[in-house]
């Protein structure tokens, strides 16, 4: 028996704990891996227009234009999309991990750029139905 504040806690409390512990971690691990589905296109955007969309199970390498220039080249291997060269300043698109995992991205704010992952029946999905 434990005691807590002058009150004996015994078996069946410690039990009783471990069991909410328990349900509480596994449904915590249901939300966090139901949402790291795997994409397998990449959705690459400069300054919100679409500049392509390039399949995750292709090995290549995408040069990125903006403003009549390359800004930032990015490479698809072994399933996961790295951006390995940025002309910005701060670098932090070039220093952030590979994606792979459906609605994870990679953001060159300078550059105005967003490269995302996404499932390829995403791009057929409607917004809205007008009439």
């Amino acid at each position: 028996m434990i005691m807590v504040n002058d009150k004996k806690i015994g078996r069946k409390e410690i039990i009783l704990l471990a069991v909410i512990f328990a349900v509480l971690l596994m449904v915590l691990l249901i939300f966090v891996l139901r949402d790291r589905d795997s994409g397998n296109v990449v959705r690459v955007t400069v300054d919100g227009e679409t500049f392509g969309d390039y399949d995750l199970t292709e090995d290549q390498e995408i040069e990125i234009v903006s403003g009549g220039k390359v800004t930032n080249t990015l490479v698809i291997e072994d399933g996961e999309a790295d951006m390995i060269e940025a002309d910005c300043p701060d670098q932090i698109c070039v220093n952030m991990s590979p994606i792979s995992a459906e609605k994870e991205t990679i953001i060159c704010l300078p550059n105005k750029i967003v490269v995302e992952v996404i499932s390829s029946d995403e791009e057929a999905d409607f917004d809205a139905i007008v009439q």
